[in-house]
């Protein structure tokens, strides 16, 4: 057995773990990762990275389709399915690749296995037969294990027919039809892919509306031109039992009047929720609390444990990568005795990578309301932008809800092309406190998508001249 003697160890290496490591070597301590699958974590190996490589190539299936108003007419054209898994595969290896290569730089040491903790200060490392093959001593412990795909009875995963998003980025075949249960950001993104490659895509969502954490305006405009390219959309529906058999899957729901009805496919993609990966970790041991499943932290991702944090997915919502990379540079820094600030949950963007691409950040019109503001709103059509039409997507909408006494913006809601790119502006802003009219006097370049924002909150205060 391996000893190994660590300031911090980091268990899980996505982009919260990883980015933790990385920095707490940065900062001088001796720092041990420890991995027992590939490095990057789920979202550079199974989530964020490889489905935008999916999605880039249902965007140019897309594009050969709607050629001929780009000038170019393409009469004869074949899809490779395979190789667009294979691409999407070596993306996804590259970036993996790229973990490793930063681990060598800054000296972070990987240990591979499965982590668990002996005691508040003593890692042990199994490897798959179940051998302890490491007892790593540490002063602190940072748990960056993550989440995966939440199981629920009467819906039978069996990897085959009825899928997690895991298998569905590696499907050997085209589905024919496909049922998406649930249209978060998973469902919505899978049910574009699909479609693009001539799937028969159905969604099923208990809310009113698919992307029901969105802004309603955002979901309708999204639900209009899904229908619009095909894709089925049943909501106010719950699934009740999803099951296989070898050639299709039989999928029951039941609607908000009762009424139950069974749907066929030859597919089914579980894409309700996710659930923390906290089991078999040793939390029990040390006595780490949980809420709802989640390991229970402070602003500064500290656990009740003194020595031991939880960042990312495992310590609850928002589940994004980029929320979790900001996490594991807090709680490092904050070991580390740096001055740090908790974070401002309330400006981290959202991004959907389907098209038309879906990007927010803030509150809703409604959140806003709810809470008492007296809101002005600035909506910019993609119609009235000459970049959206010189690049043939103009379509969707930036929508500002600002604070009418202040200026402030308290949210903002994009939808159209780019819009995942474009956010980055309006969360700045916000961290920055800036107000509408900081925004309007910004110049902006022309032609540029990026100038609707300016343009929405223009029209907040009726002085677009362009609407």
């Amino acid at each position: 057995m391996n000893i190994h003697n660590a300031d911090i160890v980091i268990i899980g290496s996505g982009p919260g773990g990883y980015v933790a490591a990385v920095r707490a070597s940065q900062l001088g301590l001796n720092t041990v990762c420890v991995e027992k699958s590939e490095l990057g974590g789920i979202c550079l190996n199974w989530g964020c990275i490889p489905t935008k490589a999916l999605l880039k190539s249902a965007e140019y299936a897309n594009f050969i389709k709607e050629s001929k108003n780009f000038g170019f007419v393409i009469k004869d054209y074949q899809i490779d399915f395979e190789n667009v898994i294979k691409r999407s595969r070596d993306v996804a290896n590259r970036m993996s690749n790229g973990v490793a290569y930063l681990f060598k730089k800054y000296k972070v040491n990987l240990v591979k296995g499965w982590g668990r903790f002996k005691d508040i200060n003593q890692i042990e490392v199994f490897d798959e037969k179940g051998t302890v093959t490491d007892l790593i001593n540490t002063k602190y412990t940072i748990i960056a294990t993550g989440a995966r795909p939440r199981m629920f009875a009467g819906i039978e995963v069996d990897g085959k027919r009825i899928l997690t998003s895991k298998e569905a980025m590696v499907l050997n075949e085209v589905p024919k039809e496909i049922i998406i249960m649930g249209a978060g950001a998973i469902g919505v993104e899978f049910a574009y892919f699909f479609n693009s490659f001539g799937s028969k895509v159905t969604i099923i969502e208990m809310m009113d509306r698919i992307l029901p954490i969105e802004d309603e305006e955002i979901s309708k405009e999204l639900e209009r031109h899904f229908k619009k390219s095909g894709i089925k959309i049943i909501t106010n529906s719950k699934v009740v039992s999803a099951k296989s058999n070898s050639t299709n899957v039989e999928v029951v729901i039941v609607r908000t009047d009762g009424k139950e009805e069974t749907l066929t496919s030859d597919y089914a993609l579980n894409a309700i929720g996710i659930q923390a990966n906290v089991e078999n970790i040793g939390l029990d041991a040390i006595g780490v609390q949980l809420e709802r499943g989640f390991i229970k932290v402070n602003q500064f991702l500290q656990t009740n444990i003194e020595n031991i944090y939880a960042i990312g997915d495992v310590a609850g919502p928002p589940w994004l990568a980029h929320k979790a990379s900001a996490e594991g540079i807090l709680a490092v820094e904050t070991i580390a005795g740096l001055k740090t600030h908790p974070i401002n949950y309330k400006n981290i963007p959202g991004c959907i990578y389907c098209q038309p691409q879906v990007a927010s950040v803030g509150l809703t019109e409604r959140e806003a309301k709810e809470a008492g503001y007296d809101i002005r709103v600035g909506k910019f059509p993609y119609t009235a932008n000459g970049k959206a039409h010189g690049i043939g997507e103009a379509r969707g909408f930036v929508k500002l809800i600002i604070d009418n006494k202040y200026g402030e913006i308290l949210g903002a809601h994009l939808i159209g092309p780019d819009v995942t790119e474009m956010i980055a502006e309006l969360t700045l802003a916000r961290n920055m406190e800036a107000t509408a009219h900081s925004i309007i006097k910004t110049i902006h370049p022309h032609p540029t998508l990026s100038e609707a924002i300016m343009e929405a909150a223009a029209v907040a205060y009726n002085e677009s001249p362009n609407l």
